[in-house]
């Protein structure tokens, strides 16, 4: 007997989905309306702690839609954990050029530039949000 594991990797796509949600809806506007330094002081960290959960969710998430999909042969079960994968070349390629911009900028030297690339990053990791959804979308359709 195996387990299916279409379900985990939908809880998987949907907690990954969720949090990127909140950070586009919620975290990313209240820091836009922190004054410069403070925005950044509250964006290093923030990112940081949220790279290491949502690379993890990523990755966790594709493991088990694979799985699925090798257990029931599904199609949507590998398309969907390709889809929340993806984030992983997107986030290296789209998105590490201006994360590494905006650590490179000491606390006490932030100003407009660094919060202009506060707001692209928010455009950016609205992307990611999508990828999320949109994998979260194909487990549940495969699970029906």
């Amino acid at each position: 007997m195996t387990i299916a594991l279409g379900p985990f990797a939908l809880a998987v796509a949907a907690v990954f989905f969720g949090a990127a949600f909140y950070i586009n809806v919620a975290e990313q506007p209240a820091r836009l309306m922190l004054d410069d330094r403070a925005l950044l002081a509250e964006w290093k960290p923030s990112y940081a702690r949220g790279f290491a959960m949502q690379a993890t969710l990523a990755v966790l998430g594709f493991a088990l839609g694979t799985a699925e999909w090798w257990r029931t042969g599904e199609i949507l079960w590998l398309v969907g954990a390709v889809v929340l994968v993806i984030n992983w070349p997107y986030t290296l390629l789209g998105i590490m050029p201006t994360n590494h911009a905006l650590n490179a900028i000491p606390i006490n030297e932030a100003g407009p530039h660094a919060r202009a690339l506060i707001v692209k990053w928010g455009g950016l990791h609205a992307v990611r949000t999508a990828l999320g959804g949109i994998s979260m979308a194909i487990f549940l359709w495969a699970l029906m």
